[in-house]
C-alpha cells in the first residue's frame, strides 16, 4: 500500500507526457543537463581556485611588505 507497483509509474508517465509533450519534457532534460554540467564544471574551477588562492594571498602581502619596506627606506 505504501509503494506504486510497476503500473502505476506508467499511467504517470503517460500522463505526464499527454500534459508536457516529448519537446517540453526533451528541453527540460537538456536544460537541468547543462545545468548540472555548468554546476561541476564551477566546482572545479572553485576548487583549482581554492588552491591557487593563498599563493596569491601570500604573494599580494609580500608585495604590500617589500613596498613598505621601499618607502621606510
Amino acid at each position: 500500500m505504501g509503494s506504486f507497483s510497476i503500473w502505476h509509474w506508467l499511467i504517470v508517465l503517460v500522463v505526464v507526457l499527454i500534459v508536457f509533450g516529448t519537446k517540453k519534457l526533451r528541453g527540460a532534460g537538456g536544460d537541468l543537463g547543462s545545468a548540472v554540467k555548468g554546476f561541476k564544471d564551477a566546482m572545479k574551477e572553485g576548487a583549482d581556485g581554492v588552491d591557487k588562492k593563498p599563493d596569491a594571498v601570500a604573494a599580494q602581502s609580500q608585495n604590500a611588505h617589500s613596498d613598505t619596506k621601499k618607502e621606510n627606506v
